[in-house]
Parts: structure tokens; sequence; C-alpha cells
């Protein structure tokens, strides 16, 4: 295996030829065009420093939109509330609001807020939050492409903040026919709410829209 330098060209290598971790490629730039060619192939940019580094894991976590997972506990705390979830209320708000609750230990810099926030200009990027009794609860943002979302991160104010966001994301992604929730990396969090470990063939298949 072998990890691959990028140019100034738009390109990355076969994503089966990453490191066993799922590293691929070092370099590059965050412009629109990489990124949208990047998640077409579930790959996706995870770092702190320069240089830009570039992961493809084989073995994916996703979240179908129709499985998604309400616990009992959530839905006495759904219809105890007034809940509703607002979508691009302020997407740049949104990005900044993940980075400042992941202060300590945040993989997103300014380049990567600026280039999520061109992404969203372009309309490839979504933020959703949910909002509880009057007050942002909480959110997340990531990527929209042929008809699946690329979750990116989330941030929680008030008590299931992400939770209910997602929740929502994942009853309006339903609606809309999206066949994934594309969550990168297995967590227990992820997991209660009906995550699922697929192969990246698998995966691919979602992505291009072929059998689910």
């Amino acid at each position: 295996m072998a990890i691959y330098r990028l140019d100034n060209n738009i390109w990355f290598p076969d994503p089966g030829l990453g490191e066993e971790n799922g590293l691929l490629a070092v370099g590059g730039d965050l412009s629109v065009e990489r990124l949208v060619l990047a998640y077409s192939y579930g790959i996706f940019p995870w770092y702190e420093y320069d240089p830009i580094l570039w992961w493809c894991p084989q073995e994916r976590y996703i979240i179908r939109p129709e499985k998604i997972h309400i616990s009992h506990s959530m839905r006495k705390y759904m219809k105890k509330h007034k809940i509703s979830v607002l979508v691009n209320r302020d997407f740049s708000d949104t990005i900044h609001r993940c980075r400042m609750k992941r202060f300590e230990e945040t993989w997103i810099t300014d380049d990567m807020e600026e280039a999520y926030i061109r992404l969203h200009d372009e309309g490839y990027a979504m933020s959703v939050e949910a909002v509880v009794d009057g007050s942002i609860a909480g959110g997340l943002y990531g990527v929209v492409l042929n008809k699946c979302f690329f979750g990116e991160s989330m941030y929680t104010d008030i008590e299931n903040g992400s939770k209910l966001a997602l929740i929502g994301l994942a009853e309006m992604l339903r609606e809309q026919g999206f066949r994934m929730i594309d969550c990168q990396f297995h967590t227990d969090h992820l997991e209660s709410m009906g995550g699922e470990s697929i192969s990246y063939k698998e995966y691919m298949e979602l992505v291009k829209g072929g059998k689910t």
C-alpha cells in the first residue's frame, strides 16, 4: 500500500490503494471541484496541519434514512417539547458552532470552514439544526451529492440537540429518496441511532445509485 501525493491537477488515486487505516493521499487543495470529486468516491479530508490528508476507509459506517432509530426516551422527550428543524438557517454559523464545540480536538480549520462554505454556496453542502421550545438546541452539516448525505460534524447546545437534528435530517432525506447518511466512522452514539457497517463496495453502490 502507498500514500499518494496530489498535485495541482484534480485527481485521486484508486481508493483501494490506500493504507489500512484509510489514509490515501496528501496534498492538493480544498477547491469545490476537488471536494466534489473526492466525495463522489467516498474520499474526505481530515487533518489538523498542512499538508491536507485524504482518507477513504474500506469499511464504512452509515445510517439508512428509513432505518433511523428513535429510542423510547427520545420519543417521550419529543412529545414533551416543541421541536422543529431548520435547514440552512445560517450555514456559516452552523459550521462555526461545530468548530467551537470541538475546539480542543477539532479538524475544522479556517481553510476547512471556508471550503465548506464555498461548497454550500455552490449547492453541495447543507446544515440542519433542531429547535427546542424556541431555542436552537444543536445541529450538523455535511455534503449533499447523488442522493447521499456525507455527514461532517455536529454540535449540541441543549440536551439531545444533535440527536434531534440527525433525526430531523433522516426523516427529511427519507421523504426525498436519499439512500444514506455517511457517518465516516463508528461511534456508540451513531450505533444507537441505527448506524451500520458496510463494505466500501456496497457503499459505492449507494453513492452511485445502484442496488440498496
